[in-house]
């Protein structure tokens, strides 16, 4: 009996389970770097295709990383307004280094730098930290919670017919309903 035994344990012992999952995390994130950086690109940007089980364990994982690193955008921004636009090594740049600005920068991006580390610990892949921060996080900025979503899919695995599932980011292609007061003025109009 699994009395209290909470997650899927998929057939795996508990580090080859942490190592998927974390993997599978890093892979989704992965999905959103350019093009031309990178020859072996995805066909659709921010999805991937998994199991269903999978996909459900993974999940809780994806938006906790989504989640530190939208906490970690406030002191970015203001770790920007003390930042400087010298060249790193130029006398410009030791002179901000030297400088009290250069301790207000430092004080104002250590939760910000913090993040990040957090992230990579539970990651532990730096290129898909740095996606998270640079472009998922921003455009996830507004929303509260609920980052990704599970659509199952109809046709089964071909090898053992496990039910397949898509793995996405929200935000990208999601449906759009029209309101229904244009619907009412477009009926009254003929």
């Amino acid at each position: 009996m699994r009395h209290k035994r909470l997650g899927r344990c998929l057939g795996r012992s508990s580090s080859h389970r942490r190592a998927l999952l974390r993997n599978m995390a890093s892979a989704l994130f992965l999905t959103e770097r350019d093009a031309e950086l990178d020859d072996n690109q995805p066909k659709v940007k921010g999805r991937i295709v998994t199991t269903i089980h999978k996909a459900k364990e993974v999940r809780p994982l994806v938006e906790k990383c989504i989640t530190v690193a939208r906490r970690a955008l406030a002191s970015l921004d203001a770790a920007n307004q003390f930042a400087t636009t010298a060249d790193r090594g130029s006398e410009a740049w030791k002179a901000w280094r030297n400088s009290n600005q250069w301790q207000q920068w430092n004080q104002a991006i250590a939760p910000a730098l913090a993040a990040r580390r957090h992230a990579v610990q539970l990651l532990g892949d730096k290129q898909a930290v740095r996606i998270l921060f640079q472009d998922i996080a921003p455009r996830m900025a507004n929303r509260p919670g609920g980052y990704t979503r599970i659509v199952r899919l109809a046709t089964p695995r071909v090898g053992d017919a496990g039910t397949r599932a898509i793995l996405e980011l929200v935000g990208v292609r999601d449906r759009v309903k029209a309101a229904k007061s244009e619907k009412f003025v477009d009926e009254d109009a003929s």
